[in-house]
């Protein structure tokens, strides 16, 4: 129900959320009765359903409805999983703290393509826990060499909505550093993954040199070197991102590793996995679990 003291651009904004709830598996939309009650009474009474209904009303506030009540007609059960197991069981998990989960949840999301409703949701949900909008931002520009232009675009698409629907306004970075492209990025490459980055470039001088060069200059000399997200972060948005896509266990493996380069521990690194089913699937997070496996054995 429209609030009449609300403006007509607010109005709107209320109203494309509104639209959107219906096709938002994770993507929870605005109150209207409280979630408690539109469950199922055997999922109320639940000590999961109750946590997670909690986690996520720690993160999406009053959006915390909707999509739940939009699910009675035709799914109801699903709408129970999505608190019980996304909310009750992940969220709550230690591990990683509630802006680096969003951070996670990010990547997956823009990898994948086709989850407007799903990364609006999650977006505002990072502003929410306190995830600055330049980080927001940075977070998208890092999936790039992962993802494409293309996914990049379409899920800054959905930021600029957001941060319009809420307010939000902020002077965005730009960089500017002077030296050479391939200097900077053949030194970041090398901090993130060590000598042997530089050798899977070099791998490449008798088929595609051009191709290893792109890759020091744009992923490492222009994204990597971008000073607006800690490199620990990146690397939670890259690894959400390169399981949530699948088919990458060469690329995971190595970003696994920088994970582990940069800091973050083993079960940081399973935790980052485990955040990622809810969005992705058992099948391409098992697969990422593999990779995990091997790269803590080399480590």
């Amino acid at each position: 129900m429209t609030n009449p003291q609300q403006q007509p651009d607010q109005q709107s904004a209320t109203s494309r959320r509104t639209a959107l709830a219906g096709g938002a598996l994770l993507g929870l939309g605005a109150a209207g009765t409280p979630l408690l009650a539109a469950a199922p009474a055997a999922a109320a009474e639940s000590d999961r359903y109750a946590r997670g209904f909690a986690a996520l009303r720690r993160i999406a506030g009053e959006r915390a409805t909707e999509t739940i009540k939009s699910l009675q007609d035709i799914a109801p059960d699903l709408a129970r999983y999505i608190v019980e197991f996304a909310f009750g069981d992940i969220y709550p998990r230690p591990g990683l703290d509630p802006k680096q989960r969003q951070f996670v949840t990010i990547g997956a999301l823009a990898a994948q393509g086709d989850t407007a409703p799903q990364l609006d949701f999650h977006i505002d949900a990072a502003l929410r826990v306190g995830v600055r909008p330049a980080e927001i931002i940075e977070a998208l520009i890092q999936i790039a060499p992962f993802m494409g232009f293309p996914r990049t675009l379409n899920a800054l698409a959905v930021a600029r909505e957001v941060f319009t629907d809420r307010g939000v306004t902020f002077e965005p970075p730009v960089m500017k550093d002077p030296r050479d492209r391939y200097e900077r990025g053949a030194e970041k490459l090398v901090e993130i993954d060590g000598q042997h980055g530089l050798d899977v470039i070099e791998s490449l001088n008798d088929i595609a040199p051009d191709l290893g060069r792109y890759i020091v200059e744009f992923t490492f000399g222009d994204v990597y070197y971008r000073p607006w997200l800690s490199p620990q972060r990146r690397q939670l948005v890259t690894v959400g991102a390169l399981t949530a896509f699948g088919d990458t266990a060469p690329q995971l493996r190595v970003h696994l590793g920088a994970a582990l380069n940069l800091g973050l521990t083993p079960a940081q690194v399973i935790e980052t996995l485990i955040h990622t089913v809810p969005y992705a699937g058992f099948p391409r997070v098992l697969n990422a679990v593999t990779v995990a496996r091997e790269v803590f054995e080399e480590h």
